[in-house]
């Protein structure tokens, strides 16, 4: 199997294929052993592993252990409130859900005209830009990117490696509350990178989430966009 071809790595492909033969009714209880699926597909084990590993982080298949791997009905969505004051970790522990993640990436880079008008600053303005990933015990859950005036939270990106808490990150920075102002919900198909970074297949969808976090005197503080996993998450809105 090709591993670039139309730029799929091959786990996806094997996913891809896995999941439309449970769609079309090839599979419908236990899947064929791993030593199979790796010749059918022309793959090594490993990389079968990666695909039911995604599989069944979007609740697809489950596995039993010295039984094999079995097509389950679908693990329900993690229901994820959006309200005035939306804390990741709050979210989960409230659901008796582990929460986890990690930043991607971050840099200093200037203010698009879209952002500074998020965030109420000049076009060029140095923000700090951060990408990060979500987990709900163990799975991918989201992907986000987030800006911060850099001038305002020289600190920050230095506290959020040291914490992983963006509101105890912001506490260092001199910020003790915040507030969510507006969010705004779209759903939109996954690019290659998040599909790669949430573990799913290609075909999935996002629902995206662009907001804006406030001080307590209405100034903004964060413009967030966050990709959550349509399959694995609902958002409800609180007032």
């Amino acid at each position: 199997m090709d591993a670039v071809g139309d730029g799929v790595t091959r786990w996806r492909r094997v996913a891809d294929g896995i999941r439309a033969a449970i769609g079309d009714g090839t599979v419908a209880d236990r899947l064929p052993p791993e030593a199979e699926l790796a010749e059918r597909f022309g793959v090594n084990r490993h990389t079968v592993r990666r695909a039911i590993a995604a599989l069944a982080a979007d609740g697809l298949v489950r596995a039993e252990r010295g039984r094999g791997t079995f097509v389950s009905g679908g693990a329900p969505r993690l229901a994820y409130e959006i309200g005035p004051r939306t804390r990741f970790s709050e979210n989960l522990l409230a659901q008796a859900r582990r929460p986890g993640g990690r930043m991607l990436r971050a840099a200093i880079v200037p203010a698009d005209a879209e952002t500074a008008a998020l965030l109420d600053c000049a076009p060029g303005t140095d923000l700090h830009r951060v990408e990060s990933i979500r987990e709900a015990d163990g799975v991918p859950l989201s992907v986000a990117t987030a800006w911060y005036p850099a001038a305002r939270f020289p600190g920050l990106v230095a506290a959020l490696v040291e914490t992983g808490s963006v509101t105890e990150a912001l506490r260092r920075e001199g910020l003790a509350d915040y507030r969510r102002r507006e969010t705004r919900v779209t759903a939109e198909r996954l690019s290659a990178a998040d599909a790669e970074h949430l573990s799913s297949s290609a075909d999935g969808l996002v629902l995206v989430a662009r907001a804006v976090n406030v001080d307590l005197s209405g100034r903004p503080v964060q413009a967030l966009v966050t990709r959550f996993h349509a399959d694995r998450t609902e958002l409800v809105f609180r007032s």
